[in-house]
């Protein structure tokens, strides 16, 4: 059997769940990390609309 015939050897379950688990912690961190941003911005543009009227 020559190299090319060989099956590619798969990474086991595990690994993939590890892998899936830390990308989608990553994810919901950095999902939060936009949400806070958005608000801090929302809550300082009201700010400066109370201000101007």
């Amino acid at each position: 059997m020559s190299d090319r015939e060989k099956a590619p050897s798969k990474p086991s379950g595990s690994d993939r769940d590890a892998r899936l688990k830390s990308a989608l912690k990553a994810n919901l961190a950095r999902r939060k990390a936009q949400a806070k941003a958005r608000a801090a911005a929302s809550r300082t543009e009201e700010k400066s609309e109370r201000q101007a009227k």
